[in-house]
């Protein structure tokens, strides 16, 4: 999943050097913490966050019942 998120987002920044992605576990639930550079930020989140949106979306359905877990998506800044 970590990597999936790292393919969706490089193409979309400035920097992809900047791109991390860290994968948190807890009991009932997975939470993937992007992190970009602060320049590439909007292009991330988009206009009203229809890309961040889009991003979830892709990644909530790729997840389906791979790790039996919600999973979630935090953009950090």
């Amino acid at each position: 999943m970590k990597q999936l998120i790292e393919t969706i987002v490089k193409p979309l920044v400035d920097i992809p050097g900047d791109v991390r992605v860290v994968m948190d576990e807890h009991d009932n639930r997975v939470v993937y913490k992007l992190s970009v550079n602060p320049t590439d930020m909007g292009k991330v989140i988009g206009k009203q966050g229809r890309v961040a949106k889009a991003i979830r979306t892709i990644v909530y359905s790729a997840a389906g019942n791979h790790h039996n877990k919600k999973v979630f998506i935090d953009i950090i800044d």
